[in-house]
């Protein structure tokens, strides 16, 4: 790859890491920390220490303060292997929220319908995350932990920050009343479900397998058309003991739409079977 496309292939990366931090500072800033959702990471935190250290010190402010320290911990300790995309969306989101708190200040919730705002509170956030994960990226605080962690001790991270989300939750009923605690577990549940469906969603491709008798036009069509490639095995029926070609591909949901409509017309005898497939390794697809 030349200089140009490599330097565009990055500003695009970026571009897309900074549309999916700016989703979890809207969900954050607007709908979390107005409600006192709890619902873990750095952010939860801030909110519980906000409220027990008085008006003095923000949400927004303490999130900046939290994510600086765990920043440079970061640097410190894990040097090179510390990631410039989760420092540029720690650093991004930390100074959106601060900048949000100084530009369009916020004295209470939008609405008075908690659970539309939860909503809110956790599609956003979960939208958003999902999108830096689904290429290695994040907005750091709880990632951080979890990366020093994975340095010194043995144990289960995601099991680790789960439980650590949980204290965190369960303070509120603490820190706040019962309703904002109990809303604060509702939402650390459905986070926890919202975030894979969503990365799930996000690299959803479509699995063929084509029985067919003549698999020339329909590799062509894969190959000049589409642009992607194909498997192709020697297959047996079990009834007719006839041998047919087995044709196997993957490909973007789009592309299987054009190729399901062209099978149709070239070959209407085919035998297609189309499944759902997030988790592909291998080129042209995930490294």
């Amino acid at each position: 790859m030349d200089k140009p496309n490599k330097l565009w292939t990055k500003l695009k990366e970026y571009i897309y890491i900074t549309l999916g931090v700016e989703l979890v500072v809207i969900g954050v800033y607007f709908f979390k920390f107005p409600n006192h959702f709890s619902i873990g990471g750095v952010t939860g935190l801030a909110i519980l220490l906000s409220n027990i250290l008085g008006p003095a010190i923000s949400s927004g402010t303490l999130v900046l303060i939290i994510n600086f320290i765990l920043l440079i911990v970061g640097y410190a300790v894990l040097g090179k292997s510390f990631g410039n995309r989760t420092a540029y969306g720690s650093i991004l989101m930390s100074l959106s929220l601060k900048l949000l708190e100084i530009l369009v200040p916020m004295n209470g919730p939008i609405t008075n319908e908690p659970m539309l705002e939860l909503a809110f509170a956790v599609i956003l956030p979960a939208v958003g995350a999902a999108m830096l994960f689904n290429i290695g990226a994040s907005t750091g605080g709880t990632d951080v932990t979890a990366m020093l962690l994975k340095k010194y001790t043995n144990a289960d991270i995601g099991k680790s920050l789960l439980y650590s989300d949980f204290v965190l939750t369960l303070f509120a009923f603490a820190v706040f009343d019962v309703k904002t605690g109990l809303l604060s577990l509702l939402g650390l549940f459905l986070k926890s479900t919202l975030v894979d469906t969503v990365i799930e969603n996000l690299n959803l491709n479509k699995y063929f397998t084509i029985i067919c008798e003549d698999p020339k036009p329909i590799c062509d069509y894969i190959l000049n058309h589409l642009h992607r490639s194909a498997t192709i095995c020697d297959a047996e029926g079990a009834f007719t003991e006839k041998t047919r070609k087995l044709i196997l591909t993957v490909m973007n949901r789009s592309q299987a739409v054009q190729l399901r409509r062209f099978i149709k017309q070239a070959e209407p005898d085919a035998f297609i079977l189309i499944t759902n497939t997030s988790e592909i390794i291998g080129r042209g697809f995930r490294a």
